[in-house]
């Protein structure tokens, strides 16, 4: 194994330190070196770095536990900006956002079919705007895409509603905007995104988050990061069969998870396009609707006692638009999930719904560009 050169240490060292700060509210200095193990000299050097650079700023004083009382540290929510896309609903969605994921501006733009080109010039179109506003610098742009995706080379795979085989979306972006460029599926983006911003969750805890909405996928973090598999699918449990025979998938198969428990399948078999007037008929106590929402929570919660099975993580969040069913979808969720799965693995399983909508995914996949690269913040000189 080949030592480390004296600027790798430095860097590590670096984003060390800003990762920990980053981590809290407020911080002193002398514990950053208690929670990194660098000594209290190399986090004096990293942090008056961070002043230089406008990334940090310093925001007060501490209790004191004896002597002087330290002197508190925090991140500059708006000297960087990055921008986040989510094009896995009926609409594209892209926002700028700053490093503690408060959204500054948002542009949406529906999306009427499934033309490839179109979709892609839609991208375009909300880009062109985002990076024309007057919140700058923005460091880089981070996609959570539907579907199939390729994260290392930054291609689209495989996205069947918006016409996209092997595009290489993170290639056309860094071309077109000179900016460092992350794509990943929505689904992982939105259990990233559930994992940072969307509630209690502890460093380094293992988490499934299951985006059910017109598709259904699941992201997997393992000691706090993004689990993709070997080729970066992992958790694509929209499109594993459920039912034999059963209704034909837009994937060509039958029976897939999505053609039961989505929000998709939900409006086909109520034979309607408004989501609105299901949930409605739902909580009003409508035979059918009971009917199918039922089933559908019931197929989820199926795929979820194997989920439990293989990874035996125990916190499960639910997003997406199935969630709107509320309390009665849930329970029948959790039963199926219960029957389903080894009674102690499933008892000791916490199933619980998701903070934040539709912004899950867009706050994740600019959440995921930063936690995978923290010299994107830097200037080049450094």
């Amino acid at each position: 194994m080949k030592k480390a050169t004296h600027q790798q240490t430095k860097q590590h060292n670096r984003d060390l330190v800003l990762r920990t700060i980053f981590a809290h509210d407020s911080i002193s200095r002398a514990e950053v070196a208690r929670v990194t193990h660098l000594t209290r000299t190399t986090v004096s050097d990293v942090v008056n770095g961070l002043l230089a650079e406008g990334l940090a700023e310093e925001v007060g004083r501490g209790e004191s536990i004896g002597g002087k009382s330290p002197i508190l540290l925090s991140i500059v929510a708006d000297s960087r900006y990055l921008i986040g896309l989510n094009l896995g609903q009926d609409k594209f969605i892209g926002a700028v956002v700053n490093l503690r994921g408060e959204i500054k501006e948002i542009v949406e733009a529906p999306v009427h079919d499934d033309n490839g080109e179109k979709a892609l010039e839609l991208v375009y179109q909300i880009l062109n705007q985002l990076t024309r506003k007057k919140l700058k610098p923005i460091v880089g742009i981070g996609v959570g895409a539907p579907g199939l995706v390729n994260t290392r080379d930054g291609i689209v795979v495989n996205a069947v509603n918006l016409a996209w085989q092997d595009l290489p979306l993170g290639q056309l972006l860094e071309k077109k905007y000179k900016l460092p460029v992350s794509i990943l599926n929505d689904s992982q983006a939105t259990a990233i995104g559930e994992y940072v911003y969307g509630g209690d969750h502890e460093p380094d805890e293992n988490l499934i988050v299951v985006n059910a909405r017109h598709g259904i996928g699941a992201g997997i973090l393992i000691n706090g990061r993004l689990f993709q598999g070997d080729g970066g699918g992992a958790g694509e449990i929209g499109h594993v069969v459920v039912q034999e025979n059963g209704e034909l998938c837009r994937c060509g198969k039958r029976g897939c998870l999505e053609t039961i428990a989505s929000a998709r399948a939900v409006l086909q078999q109520m034979k309607t396009d408004s989501l609105d007037d299901v949930v409605s008929s739902f909580l009003a106590g409508n035979t059918k609707a009971n009917t199918v929402v039922t089933k559908a929570g019931h197929y989820l919660g199926t795929s979820l006692a194997n989920l439990i099975g293989t990874l035996n993580i125990q916190k499960i969040v639910l997003t997406g638009d199935m969630t709107r069913f509320g309390e009665k979808w849930l329970k029948a969720v959790s039963a199926s999930m219960q029957t389903g799965a080894l009674s102690r693995m499933a008892e000791g399983t916490k199933l619980e719904i998701g903070k934040l909508d539709y912004r899950a995914c867009i706050l994740g996949a600019s959440a995921f560009l930063l936690l995978d690269d923290y010299s994107l913040l830097f200037n080049e000189e450094n």
